[in-house]
C-alpha cells in the first residue's frame, strides 16, 4: 500500500473512535467526519482488521513498528 496519507489528517479521521475497533468502524468514522478520500481509501485497504488504538492504526498505515 502506498503510504501517502497525511499523519495529521489520519489522526483527525480517528478522533472519536472507540477502541478496540475494526477496519469498517474506522472507515465509517472517517467518512462521517468528511475525511480526505485518500485517507479513507488507505483505511479501507488496511490488511489488519482489529486495532487497539490510534497508534496501532498509524503503524499499519505508515508501516512503523
Amino acid at each position: 500500500m502506498a503510504k501517502t496519507s497525511n499523519p495529521i489528517e489520519l489522526q483527525k479521521a480517528l478522533g472519536g473512535v472507540d477502541y478496540p475497533a475494526d477496519r469498517e468502524s474506522l472507515v465509517r468514522n472517517a467518512e462521517e467526519k468528511g475525511t480526505e478520500k485518500e485517507v479513507v481509501e488507505e483505511l479501507s485497504s488496511l490488511k489488519k482488521d482489529r486495532f487497539d488504538g490510534p497508534d496501532d492504526v498509524s503503524k499499519a498505515v505508515f508501516g512503523k513498528g
